[in-house]
C-alpha cells in the first residue's frame, strides 16, 4: 500500500452520526474531491469492490465475442461462452503478460496470445502452449486467465474485481422490480456510441464524484435547467433511496411546453413495447452505487457510468438502447427526448466544471443539504465508509 494514500485516508474525518429521518445528511468535505491521495485510494476500496458496468448484452452477440473494459486499474476481458453464458477474466496472459485482446477483435473460440500464442479457452482455462514439453513447470489447471465477477442485470453486463461480492441481482432486486420491463436483453443500441468505448465517450472536466452528485439530486433542475421546468412536474418529483440504489420518477407535464421541440415530444411520446400507457407520462431514472446511472425513458434507454481519468476529470461513456418494434412515432420522440437530452447535459457539463473549480478554493466547506438532496447525503455516506473501512 503507498504510505501516503494510507496517511490520507487515514486522515479522513470519521463519519458523521446517522441523520435522523427526513435529515439529508451531510455532503462530502471538499478535499474528498480535490485530494490525489483519496483519489488513489478510491481505486481499491470503492473501485476494485463494486460493480461496474462495461457493456450491454448486445455488445456480446454470440459465442466468441469480446470486448475489453477498464476497472479500477485493470483492463477486463469479457467474453460470451459457448453455452451463451458470460465470463471475465484480466486481459493479460500468464505467460509473460501480454494484452491478449485489442479492439476490434473478432469472435473465435478461444482466446490465443499473440506473443507465444499460448491459448486459452473462453472460459479461461489454459490448453495449450507451443513445445510445452520445454516448460518444465506448466501446470495448466493453475495456470488460466485471472478471473473477474461478472453479471447481466436488466440486462447490462457489469464486472467486479471481488469474487465474493454480492450479486446486483440480489442487493438491486427492487430496482429490477421497478424497472424491469424497460431494460433486458431484448433492447439493442441505437447510434454509434458504446459504454464500453472510453475513447468515443465524453470527457468533462469535474471529479467523478461532482458529476455523480449531480445526477443525484433534483434540486438545480428550477435554476439550471429551463427544457427540464417546462416537461416535467417538479412538484411530483420522487427519490426513493435504498441502500445499494436510488431510483427517482418525475411525471410529464400535461401543459404544453412553450418551446417547439418540446411540445412536439410531448405529442409524440409512446411507449416502447413492453411498457405500460403509464409510463408514457413518466421518467425514471437510477443511481447503482457508486457510478452505474440509468435513464429509463418511454422511448428509450440510456446507461452510462463516470470513470475517473484524472483527480477533476472523469470520462462518462454511455449509449442510448431502445427495444424491437418499436413504431415510426416512439423512434421520432426518442430523437426528440435525446436532442433535449443533449442540452440539459451541455447545462450540467458547465456546472460540474463550475463546482470542481470552487471545490479548490482555500477554507471551502459545504453547506447543509436540502431534503431534495438526500441522495446526495446517501452517496456521501457510502463514500465514507468505503474510504474509512481498510483504514481502521
Amino acid at each position: 500500500m503507498n504510505p501516503s494514500t494510507t496517511r490520507a485516508v487515514r486522515a479522513v474525518s470519521p463519519a458523521p452520526p446517522q441523520p435522523p429521518p427526513e435529515h439529508p445528511g451531510e455532503a462530502l468535505p471538499a478535499r474528498y474531491y480535490t485530494d490525489p491521495a483519496i483519489a488513489e485510494a478510491e481505486t481499491g476500496r470503492i473501485f476494485a469492490k463494486s460493480w461496474q458496468l462495461v457493456c450491454h448484452e448486445s455488445d456480446l452477440p454470440g459465442p466468441g465475442a469480446r470486448l475489453t473494459a477498464t476497472t479500477a486499474g485493470r483492463e477486463v476481458l469479457v467474453v460470451r461462452t459457448e453455452g451463451g453464458g458470460l465470463a471475465a477474466h484480466l486481459n493479460v496472459c500468464r505467460h509473460r503478460g501480454t494484452r491478449l485482446v485489442t479492439e476490434p477483435e473478432p469472435s473465435g473460440k478461444a482466446i490465443r496470445c499473440p506473443y507465444h500464442g499460448w491459448t486459452y479457452k473462453l472460459d479461461g482455462s489454459l490448453v495449450g502452449a507451443p513445445e510445452a514439453r520445454r516448460i518444465p513447470c506448466l501446470d495448466k489447471p493453475k495456470l488460466g486467465l485471472h478471473p473477474v465477477n461478472v453479471e447481466s442485470f436488466l440486462g447490462f453486463v457489469f464486472v467486479n474485481l471481488d469474487m465474493e461480492a454480492t450479486p446486483l441481482a440480489e442487493s438491486c432486486a427492487g430496482l429490477a422490480e421497478a424497472v424491469g420491463r424497460y431494460a433486458g436483453s431484448g433492447l439493442v443500441p441505437v447510434g454509434k456510441h458504446r459504454i464500453h468505448d472510453l475513447a468515443g465517450g465524453e470527457q468533462q472536466n469535474a471529479n467523478w464524484k461532482v458529476i455523480v452528485d449531480n445526477y443525484l439530486e433534483g434540486y438545480h433542475v428550477p435554476v439550471a435547467h429551463p427544457a427540464l421546468m417546462r416537461l416535467l412536474d417538479y412538484a411530483a418529483y420522487t427519490v426513493d433511496v435504498q441502500e445499494n440504489y436510488v431510483l427517482f420518477e418525475s411525471p410529464l407535464r400535461d401543459k404544453p411546453s412553450s418551446n417547439w421541440t418540446e411540445r412536439l415530444y410531448q405529442r409524440l411520446a409512446t411507449p416502447m413495447p413492453g411498457l405500460t400507457e403509464a409510463d408514457r407520462r413518466v421518467w425514471r431514472y437510477a443511481v447503482i452505487y457508486p457510478n452505474t446511472l440509468i435513464d429509463f425513458y418511454p422511448d428509450h434507454v440510456l446507461a452510462w457510468t463516470a470513470l475517473p481519468t484524472a483527480q477533476d476529470r472523469a470520462a462518462i461513456p454511455g449509449a442510448f438502447y431502445t427495444r424491437h418494434g418499436e413504431s415510426v412515432r416512439t423512434r421520432l420522440a426518442r430523437r426528440l427526448n435525446i436532442h433535449i437530452g443533449w442540452v440539459t447535459n451541455d447545462e450540467d457539463a458547465e456546472l460540474v466544471e463550475r463546482v470542481q473549480a470552487g471545490l479548490r478554493t482555500p477554507g471551502f466547506e459545504p453547506g447543509p443539504l436540502s431534503q431534495r438532496e438526500a441522495a446526495v447525503g446517501w452517496f456521501a455516506r457510502r463514500v465514507r465508509e468505503d474510504l474509512e473501512g481498510d483504514a481502521r
